[in-house]
């Protein structure tokens, strides 16, 4: 397959996994690079940024909670994917994972063709956040014309109202921090209070009469359809 699907950065210190992953990976025509620890990873980022982060949680040096956190505090690596591919299976850890901004959670032992499925997944969902339209079931979010279409109702939202539903929507399951939300859609320079974030997603609910924003207690808010 000669035209590369996208870059992925493959992280784990378990050299049999990563020959797996890489192997498998390549073969369905992705461009992989490996590292071992959080510390080898961050810097591939200055030589290799991938598209996409396969990240083992449980690593010498640097692991994969600590170096998901430090990805996420660069808005350079702003739009890196981050899968954590893990041996802890249970539902606090994922949730914890998923929390500081991963956007997938795969557990070990690794089936290569549900990796790869997954990864796939994720590869389209990257697609979609460049599209000028967020389509759907009954939903449209027009980013050209700041337009949320409802049950065939077209509902005008404030820009900075459209543009935080957007922005939740753009990654439908992923759990947004607050802090990530404010600075996405107001940016550091602005100063708000902290209840703006609440303000603004209780009208967005009000307006499409539908509750899409559910509130992750503590953490931030998530898109789900």
């Amino acid at each position: 397959m000669d035209k590369k699907l996208g870059k992925v950065l493959v992280v784990d210190d378990e050299k049999d996994i990563i020959q797996i992953v890489k192997y498998n990976l390549e073969l369905h025509g992705y461009e992989v690079d490996t590292a071992e620890n959080g510390v080898d990873a961050i810097s591939k980022l200055k030589t290799f940024k991938p598209d996409l982060m396969l990240l083992d949680i449980m690593m010498p040096h640097k692991d994969g909670i600590q170096t998901c956190i430090e990805i996420r505090a660069n808005p350079e690596y702003d739009d890196i994917l981050i899968i954590f591919l893990t041996a802890l299976s249970d539902e606090k850890s994922e949730i914890r994972g998923l929390e500081l901004g991963a956007d997938d959670y795969i557990s070990k032992p690794i089936k290569p063709k549900l990796l790869v499925s997954r990864i796939h997944s994720a590869f389209r969902r990257l697609s979609k956040d460049d599209a000028k339209t967020i389509i759907f079931p009954n939903l449209e979010i027009n980013r050209e014309k700041f337009m949320v279409t409802h049950n065939a109702k077209e509902i005008l939202l404030p820009r900075k109202e459209f543009e935080l539903f957007a922005l939740l929507a753009s990654k439908p399951g992923r759990v947004f921090l607050r802090n990530e939300i404010l600075e996405k859609i107001w940016g550091s320079d602005v100063i708000v209070g902290d209840r703006t974030i609440d303000v603004h997603i209780r009208k967005i609910r009000q307006k499409l009469d539908a509750d899409y924003i559910q509130t992750v207690k503590g953490v931030g808010y998530k898109f789900e359809i």
